[in-house]
């Protein structure tokens, strides 16, 4: 059975040492008395309760799966699933960073987000089931109505009840302006939806005595396409004015998905047969409030995927040291023993150090990019809540995207360390891998991230957004560039720095002659960009650690000097992909659309 140990010194050496977090909440009216005590308090018990409640469960689940009452539509969740899910809400997890308005804790959303990764990191497909319901909590919040709050948003908070996503449809899944589910507006105010929706993660489940489907559907007069997509909310059961639970609402599971991976959770075809719902903010302006759940959906897969390279990494490098195969090429090393451990095997630790800088580095990206969303929300100055949206904006697409694709490429790695062992059920791996592929899917799939990021992120703005991170960059390399023992970081850092803008202006100018010229460079634009701002992290990491070591007498050498070597090896033998990808960027359009004869 694999084991779990949270990262809760690499989380603290970022929120404390790179980020100064304590500082910058301080200037945060909400969040001004949150300190480094309260900080570690809740990381340790977080990480106690995915060790001891979440983690056990991980392969289990998996093995049994979700089960649909044919009689009654319900769905069974594997074994524990519900009275883990009691546990968390009893210790108040639900609320950790929701409004205090609403029964929530008021706390960053930082931390928020470190909890999710280390429920991730032990188990991705039961931490699925609360992790939407913050996304149904974050559109109601900016979009519901008083009275939709009111009712709403307190059962969400504490975590009584669950919410969903219903978006995709069995002939449309990123082209949302395609859907069909329709809605019908009733004498009192209220929708009546009919229409079918499939892959809706924790779909039907019986953790809660209510789930809260947001659904995407047309109203009659509706224009089309993704003008004319209207949201709504759409309970299982119908909620009496009192707050007490009515009749049951004919919005039912028709079935669950067979799927590769994430079997703990179920992934639901849903039928909708004149169910009742209320109109989420503006008719016809859906998609609108419906981003605001998509978008911190996007951050939580990226989310999922870090959790499972984390884990991943720590079992392969438990493994690789236990492990005895072979003899090391430059000599025994292990004299007392048959065969040496086989981490002292080059080639193991090039996928070991491979699974450590992008788990490191992607956490750092994680963290940094929550502290903005915190500031986005919580700045007492406009004009920072602003920048750093446009921020965040920008980074969200890099995040979803690049650290999937690292994250699955890590979990195979990982599963490669054990060798035939990694095949098996019973150590966990195989489970890791096939978990972490639908993180490259769904909320857009990699490919529409790598759009929205070139076409709509840089180029859609001029390239404003790009040019603060620019400077974020620039800043760094001004400070350290003089500086010999950060060369090794500073040098490729600004080299590809200074080629983005070069890049993107030439991107630019060929896609005013030609789209196709976007959708040809976007995936690889947004690898290259994934690196710089992976980059800027590993360098800001290798600063921060040179610059303790530096103090002398560190009582956690060790952890520096760790840094300071992942640090190197992302540079030297990670980073240079970017490069690759710079070039392959450039090979056009016509090469991928001029293939007729080669895709007959």
């Amino acid at each position: 059975m694999p084991q779990y140990t949270p990262p809760l010194r690499d989380m603290q050496f970022l929120m404390q040492e790179v980020l100064d977090l304590p500082a910058r909440f301080a200037q945060l009216p909400a969040y001004a008395e949150v300190d480094t005590g309260t900080m570690d308090a809740i990381l340790e018990e977080a990480g106690k309760f995915s060790v001891e409640v979440v983690q056990p469960l991980n392969l289990s689940g998996d093995a049994e799966g979700c089960t649909r009452n044919p009689a009654d539509s319900s769905v069974t969740t594997p074994k524990g699933f519900k009275e883990a899910y009691a546990k968390y809400v009893e210790g108040g997890w639900a609320a950790l960073s929701c409004d205090s308005a609403y029964g929530g804790q008021g706390l960053p959303f930082v931390l928020n987000q470190c909890l999710y990764e280390m429920l991730n990191s032990a188990n991705q497909a039961w931490a699925m089931y609360p992790g939407l319901s913050h996304g149904a909590y974050e559109a109601l919040h900016v979009y519901g109505s008083d009275e939709q709050k009111k009712q709403y948003l307190p059962k969400l908070t504490s975590g009584e009840w669950t919410g969903t996503m219903c978006l995709t449809e069995p002939h449309c899944g990123t082209d949302l302006g395609l859907l069909r589910t329709k809605a019908e507006p009733q004498a009192d105010g209220s929708y009546k939806i009919t229409g079918n929706k499939i892959f809706i993660s924790a779909g039907e489940h019986d953790m809660t005595d209510n789930i809260l489907h947001l659904v995407l559907a047309r109203l009659p007069d509706a224009p089309k396409g993704s003008k004319g997509i209207s949201l709504f909310l759409v309970p299982k059961f119908l909620v009496n004015a009192d707050g007490s639970l009515g009749a049951r609402n004919p919005i039912s599971c028709a079935g669950l998905e067979h799927k590769m991976g994430i079997h703990g959770n179920a992934t639901a075809q849903i039928a909708i047969d004149g169910a009742v719902g209320s109109l989420v903010g503006q008719a016809n302006k859906g998609l609108q409030a419906m981003f605001v759940m998509m978008n911190a959906a996007r951050l939580g897969v990226a989310n999922q995927s870090l959790g499972l390279m984390a884990v991943a990494y720590e079992n392969a490098l438990a493994y690789a040291k236990d492990r005895l195969q072979m003899r090391s090429l430059s000599g025994t090393k292990a004299k007392d023993l048959p065969a040496d451990p086989i981490i002292v095997h080059p080639d193991v630790r090039r996928m070991l150090l491979t699974a450590k800088a992008y788990s490191e580095g992607g956490r750092a990206m994680m963290v940094a990019t929550s502290a903005l969303v915190d500031e986005e929300l919580n700045h007492p100055d406009e004009a920072v809540r602003k920048a750093n949206a446009a921020q965040v904006a920008l980074l969200t697409p890099i995040l979803k995207a690049f650290l999937t694709d690292k994250g699955f490429d890590v979990t195979v790695l990982c599963q490669q360390v054990f060798g035939g062992h990694g095949y098996i059920h019973e150590t966990g791996m195989e489970q890791y891998v096939r978990d972490a592929r639908i993180n490259m899917i769904y909320e857009g799939t990699n490919g529409i991230q790598a759009l929205d990021l070139l076409g709509r992120k840089v180029l859609g703005d001029q390239g404003a957004a790009l040019k603060a991170l620019g400077k974020l960059v620039q800043g760094l390399v001004e400070e350290e560039g003089v500086n010999e023992r950060m060369a090794d970081f500073i040098n490729p850092l600004a080299q590809l720095a200074g080629q983005m803008t070069g890049i993107t202006t030439e991107l630019g100018l060929k896609a005013l002659q030609n789209p196709d010229e976007v959708g040809a460079a976007a995936t690889d634009y947004l690898c290259v960009m994934g690196h710089l701002v992976m980059g800027y992290w590993w360098a800001r990491m290798a600063q921060t650690a040179l610059r303790a070591l530096a103090e002398g007498d560190v009582a956690d050498k060790t952890f520096y000097d760790g840094k300071l070597q992942t640090a190197r090896f992302y540079f030297a033998r990670l980073f240079p992909e970017a490069g690759l990808r710079m070039r392959t960027m450039r090979t056009g359009s016509k090469l991928l659309m001029n293939t007729d004869a080669a895709l007959a």
